[in-house]
């Protein structure tokens, strides 16, 4: 009999259940890894998991159930293990000597998938940042060593070992991707500073990972981000235009989602793309309500917007997947909170109608009176993107204009001079 082609690499998934730990957080937290393993393309055909006081520091389970668990990856014939936590150098030394396929924990698994999710330049800087600021104090228990980049004379030092020598070309290039990090950021900083001087009102989606952010930004903008019913489908930013009912055109911006028990070195690497966010003028905090941890998740993306500091910008909370809750479902109170399902036409509609709620709270309408020959003032109104309504009158040789402008839009001075009920000590500024 022939024996079966693997088409997808097969992994045991292990897991730990503490006495100090919530016994239902943990099962979730399993739930968890199975979804990035699924996400990886990684086949489980097992999960193992034992219950005690304390992990174990040497071995992360008791060495008998670590025994257990080599013999039932023989008898499978898996490829890897995927241990739930975050395991020390130590623990994957120990680990790698009693296993003969491959020992992964839950930081490399997110790391794998964020390597494969990368498209912009940016978040392929993050995750390779990411991946040698993991890789760094492991290098020796992993029991492999990187190959020397170039080689040839000036690669060792006197007396320098091949494990010395990958660690300093580990440093020497995580030096290097800190610094190209921080040039992509300072452009991105630009970009940024460039549309809040353009009088455009931001808005950024937030939310824990396939919670359906992609989905609402494709459905209101008719945007192509890829949307897939798995975690981290969305890793880099994107940002779409969206015309609001009152025809006011703002700016959307999808987000990595997030996770809880982010790997540290990953929460690291991508603040950069998350600092967008501090500058948003509404935060849209999209929630799965049909997940069974819908709180917990909440919990998550609250604590890291405080971490950003950007707890004092105005946020709207999405319940999302209204369509696939039961009657009498349990969701909690919000300041300003809305249901919808992104599937549903009219709960985009309202949730259209709540974003410009906040919108036009942010911009003073206004009617100005510009004469014919002030044609630079037309020319400023255009070129920094101000909504504007506007008929030419012949009686007064003038033009009449009415434009929303955000209320800290340094535009402001130069248009005061023409506002038909400006102020008498108003004066043009320049």
């Amino acid at each position: 009999m022939n024996d079966l082609i693997k088409t997808k690499e097969t992994a045991i998934l292990i897991g730990c259940y503490l006495d100090n730990r919530n016994e239902e957080r943990t099962r979730l937290s399993m739930e968890e890894l199975h979804e990035l393993a699924d996400t990886a393309g990684v086949e489980v055909l097992d999960v193992i998991t034992q219950n005690r006081d304390r992990v174990d520091s040497a071995w992360y389970l008791g060495t008998g159930k670590i025994d257990e668990i080599a013999q039932r990856a023989e008898e499978l014939d898996v490829d890897v293990i995927i241990f739930n936590d975050e395991l020390s150098p130590s623990q994957t030394r120990n680990l790698d000597k009693v296993f003969d396929c491959k020992v992964i924990d839950r930081t490399q698994l997110i790391l794998d998938i964020f390597a494969g999710r990368a498209q912009s330049r940016e978040g392929k800087i993050q995750v390779e940042l990411a991946q040698y600021n993991y890789l760094l104090p492991r290098l020796a228990g992993q029991g492999k060593q990187l190959s020397r980049l170039g080689g040839g004379i000036g690669t060792r030092g006197p007396g320098e070992t091949k494990l010395e020598s990958d660690r300093r070309h580990i440093r020497k290039r995580i030096s290097e991707l800190k610094q190209q990090l921080e040039d992509t950021v300072r452009t991105r900083q630009l970009h940024r500073e460039r549309r809040k001087k353009n009088n455009v009102f931001q808005i950024a989606l937030v939310g824990y990972t396939n919670a359906g952010k992609s989905t609402i930004l494709n459905k209101l903008t008719n945007a192509n981000t890829l949307q897939e019913d798995k975690l981290f489908a969305t890793l880099d930013p994107t940002t779409r235009q969206l015309e609001l009912p009152s025809g006011l055109d703002v700016l959307l911006t999808d987000t990595v989602g997030f996770i809880q028990d982010l790997p540290t070195s990953l929460v690291a690497a991508f603040r950069s793309t998350l600092e967008g966010v501090k500058e948003a003028d509404l935060i849209l905090h999209v929630v799965d309500s049909h997940h069974p941890d819908f709180q917990v998740h909440m919990e998550v993306v609250d604590k890291i917007l405080r971490e950003l500091k950007a707890e004092e910008i105005p946020l709207l909370v999405v319940f999302n997947k209204a369509d696939m809750l039961v009657e009498g479902s349990y969701l909690p109170r919000a300041d300003e909170s809305i249901l919808i399902s992104a599937m549903r036409e009219n709960d985009l509609e309202q949730l259209l109608t709540r974003i410009e709620s906040f919108a036009l709270q942010s911009f003073n309408e206004m009617k100005l009176r510009v004469p014919v020959e002030r044609g630079d003032i037309l020319s400023l109104l255009h070129r920094d993107g101000v909504e504007m309504e506007q008929e030419f009158n012949e009686e007064e040789a003038a033009y009449l204009i009415t434009v929303r402008v955000n209320k800290d839009n340094p535009i402001y001075g130069r248009i005061a001079p023409f506002l038909l009920d400006k102020p008498e000590t108003v004066e043009e500024s320049w």
